[in-house]
């Protein structure tokens, strides 16, 4: 059975203007991720061999600071579909273990991310700060309904201005 209407990537993404820090500002659930997180950040870095770092923090529901590191490969000749695992570096070579992460819809300034599956099941809004314009959030969530995303359960976190350093980590560990 073929999709009709199947969800479709950004035709290109400029990797290095991606890169940076990204606040969380809504998602559908995530069945590993709290959904009473707070402060939800992710740094994306540049690795070798054009294999991007992906570093999300946050507090938990108990206020500890959390981190999953992981890593990204694009995929797709315009850049904009990859793929992303969170297992410890020697098990990400199993197959079947990374997700899809397809920039759905990107402003000019590199300032607000759509990013879903093409399964439909995973959606995040992403900003590069912690606060987005209530219009500005509605375009970006019409896309995701245009392209067939159930929003009903969607999820938006807490930011409460606390940052979750390495040293707010070290002294978790």
């Amino acid at each position: 059975m073929t999709d009709a209407n199947p969800v479709t990537a950004i035709v290109s993404l400029d990797l290095k203007r991606y890169l940076g820090r990204w606040y969380e500002i809504c998602r559908l659930p995530l069945k590993w991720e709290d959904e009473a997180a707070t402060d939800i950040t992710a740094q994306y870095s540049l690795e070798s061999g054009g294999k991007i770092r992906v570093d999300n923090r946050c507090f938990d529901a108990e206020g500890k600071p959390a981190q999953s590191i992981g890593e990204a490969v694009p995929v797709n000749e315009g850049q904009s579909q990859l793929k992303v695992s969170f297992l410890p570096q020697g098990l990400r070579w199993l197959p079947f273990t990374k997700g899809d992460y397809w920039v759905l819809k990107l402003d000019p300034g590199y300032r607000l991310s759509l990013v879903g599956t093409p399964d439909r099941a995973h959606l995040w809004l992403l900003a590069r700060e912690p606060d987005v314009d209530a219009a500005e959030k509605e375009a970006y969530l019409a896309e995701a309904r245009r392209q067939g995303f159930d929003l009903s359960g969607l999820i938006t976190p807490r930011h409460t201005g606390r940052d979750v350093t390495d040293e707010l980590l070290g002294q978790h560990a």
